[in-house]
C-alpha cells in the first residue's frame, strides 16, 4: 500500500510537467524570459548606440569615415613606434599632412573658399622657387598656399617656406614652423633646398607687406634686394610668380601702436576693425573670398650660376617677377566681384 505522505516530485526549472508548471518559462515571464528581454534590451541599445556615433562620424568627418579613422588610428601607431621621418632642418612631412594640413583645411574650403589657377605652373619634380606677394597681418597667405598646392596639385607637393627670424623666435610657433617645413630665409637654405629639387616659397615683401595698411591694400612694397632671384640663377630653379587675392581683408589693418610693438620687439602691433576690441574673438580671420593664382615659370637654367653676381640682371629679373604680380593681381581683383 503506497504511503500518502510521499512528497510531490518539482521538475527541474524549464522541464515540462503535466501539471503546466514549465509553461511560465515557456510564456517568458519566469527569470529566463526576463533575462532574455534585458538581452535583447542590451543588444538594441548597443545597436542605436552604434547608429549614433557611425552617424555622428559621418557628419564630421565624411562619406569616408572608416578610413580617415583607419588613417587616424596608424598615424598613432607610426608616432608611438617613430616609424617616421624628420630632415635635418625639421621638417616632419607625416605630422604636416596629418595633423597640421587638417587643421588648416577648414579653413581653405569653408572659411576662405579659396580658388586655385595656375596650378599646371608648378612643375611635378624638381626644384622651383614660388615667389608670393605678402598681407593680411598675420602670415595665413602662406599657409592657405602650402594647403592649394599640397592638395590640389597633382604631385601633392610640400611647399618649404622661408620664414623671417622672429618666427624661430616665438615659442610654440617655432617648433611648429620646423615641423611644417618652414626655414630661415637666407640664402644658403634656400640654395640647398632648391638643389636639393624641393618647392620652396618666398614673401619677399616681408613684414613691410604684412603690416602695411587696409589702405594700401593690393599695393605691393619693395622686393628686397633680389637674394630670392640670385639664389634661383645659382640653382638654375624656375621662378613662378604667385599672386594672393583674399588675404587683405582677414584682418585689415587700420592702425599701429608703434611704441608698445618696439616694447615687444615686434615689428607692428595691429589694431583691426575686431582686434583689440573683441579679446582673443578679434584673432578669428574675416572670411574673405581667396584666389590663388600661380603665373607662368620664369626660366633661369640658360643663366650661368655666376650671373647671380650680375646686379643688374638680379635687378630686372625681380622687377620683372614684381610687375607679374602685381598685374595679375589687379586682374583678379576685376574677377571677385565682392570681398566676401
Amino acid at each position: 500500500m503506497a504511503d500518502s505522505s510521499q512528497a510531490k516530485v518539482i521538475p527541474l526549472h524549464g522541464s515540462p510537467s503535466a501539471d503546466g508548471a514549465g509553461s511560465q518559462t515557456d510564456s517568458g515571464s519566469g527569470p529566463a524570459g526576463g533575462a532574455g528581454r534585458s538581452a535583447s534590451l542590451g543588444d538594441g541599445l548597443l545597436e542605436a548606440a552604434g547608429a549614433l556615433a557611425q552617424g555622428l562620424a559621418a557628419r564630421t568627418l565624411g562619406d569616408d569615415w572608416r578610413t580617415k579613422v583607419a588613417g587616424g588610428l596608424e598615424f598613432a601607431r607610426r608616432r608611438l613606434t617613430g616609424e617616421y621621418e624628420v630632415d635635418d632642418l625639421g621638417f616632419d612631412p607625416d605630422l604636416t599632412e596629418n595633423v597640421l594640413l587638417a587643421i588648416l583645411r577648414p579653413l581653405y574650403q569653408s572659411w576662405f573658399r579659396v580658388e586655385v589657377r595656375g596650378l599646371d605652373n608648378i612643375p611635378s619634380v624638381g626644384g622651383a622657387l614660388l615667389v608670393a606677394n605678402h598681407s593680411g597681418t598675420l602670415p595665413v597667405d602662406g599657409l592657405m598656399t602650402h594647403v592649394a598646392v599640397h592638395d590640389h596639385h597633382p604631385a601633392h607637393r610640400h611647399i618649404r617656406m622661408l620664414g623671417a627670424d622672429l618666427v624661430f623666435r616665438t615659442p610654440v610657433i617655432a617648433e611648429l614652423a620646423r615641423k611644417g617645413g618652414t626655414t630661415l630665409a637666407c640664402n644658403e637654405d634656400a640654395e640647398r633646398l632648391l638643389s636639393a629639387g624641393e618647392l620652396v616659397a618666398v614673401f619677399p615683401e616681408g613684414y613691410k607687406g604684412l603690416g602695411k595698411p587696409f589702405s594700401e591694400r593690393y599695393k605691393l612694397q619693395r622686393f628686397g634686394r633680389g637674394g630670392f632671384v640670385a639664389a634661383a640663377l645659382r640653382t638654375g630653379v624656375p621662378i613662378v610668380p604667385c599672386s594672393i587675392v583674399g588675404a587683405e581683408e582677414t584682418y585689415p589693418l587700420l592702425g599701429n601702436v608703434e611704441p608698445l610693438a618696439r616694447l615687444l620687439g615686434v615689428p607692428y602691433l595691429p589694431i583691426t576693425p575686431t582686434f583689440p576690441w573683441l579679446g582673443p574673438l578679434g584673432l578669428v580671420p574675416l572670411p574673405s573670398k581667396w584666389i590663388i593664382s600661380f603665373g607662368e615659370p620664369i626660366s633661369t637654367d640658360s643663366y650661368d650660376p655666376e650671373a647671380a653676381e650680375d646686379p643688374m640682371l638680379v635687378f630686372d629679373l625681380t622687377d620683372q617677377v614684381r610687375e607679374t604680380i602685381q598685374h595679375t593681381l589687379y586682374a583678379l581683383l576685376l574677377d571677385r566681384p565682392d570681398a566676401f
